[in-house]
């Protein structure tokens, strides 16, 4: 904001304020179905460095950018164990939530809901998962923690922990229901469209 204070000369003067700019963040495409980094267990993460820290803030900006409320390490090739979560889709910067190995202690609770995964764009199906869960994990230094959640941040947190096993949340639909879709993506695929 510029300073409007004026000398005895009514000189006007001008405070200079120069703004830090954020480092432009990567936005990873988002692998989807059929890629086999999808289908098997990311590895532990044992390395806390800067460089985790700049993966971590690119994930959430391809989260973003893809309109997603979570996004799991192998939605973008890599096959670790890390992941991101916001279910406020980046209008409250305190929601981001970052998940390094981690593993859901205590669930309970039951919910079907009508759920989606960004690497299966264009699908959806009821998924039963727990209605509250506590996951112990760590954050981008290395820092161990517990959080719970509730209703549509426990399904987040429990897709994106099957993300890191290998599971997709078709896995979890009827087998009639999974064989629709896979149909349907692998007539996608004939036509050049995923």
């Amino acid at each position: 904001m510029a300073d409007k204070s004026t000398s005895s000369k009514g000189v006007s003067v001008v405070a200079e304020t120069t703004a830090v700019a954020a480092p432009a963040r990567k936005i990873y495409p988002i692998v989807k179905y059929g890629d086999p980094v999808l289908e098997k267990p990311g590895a532990t993460i044992t390395k806390f460095d800067a460089e985790l820290e700049q993966l971590v803030e690119d994930m959430f900006a391809s989260m973003y950018a893809a309109n997603g409320v979570g996004l799991a390490a192998p939605q973008i090739g890599k096959s670790i164990r890390l992941a991101v979560v916001d279910v406020t889709v980046g209008k409250n910067p305190e929601a981001k939530i970052v998940l390094v190995n981690p593993e859901i202690i205590h669930a309970e609770g039951e919910v079907r809901e009508e759920e989606g995964c960004l690497s299966v764009p264009g699908f959806r199906g009821y998924v039963v998962r727990p209605q509250f869960v506590t996951v112990r994990t760590q954050n981008a230094k290395g820092e161990t923690f517990e959080i719970r959640g509730e209703n549509l941040l426990a399904r987040a947190f429990c897709h994106e922990i099957d993300h890191l096993h290998g599971i997709l949340f078709l896995t979890h639909l009827s087998m009639l229901k999974r064989d629709l879709i896979k149909r349907k993506i692998k007539k996608l695929r004939k036509e050049g469209e995923w």
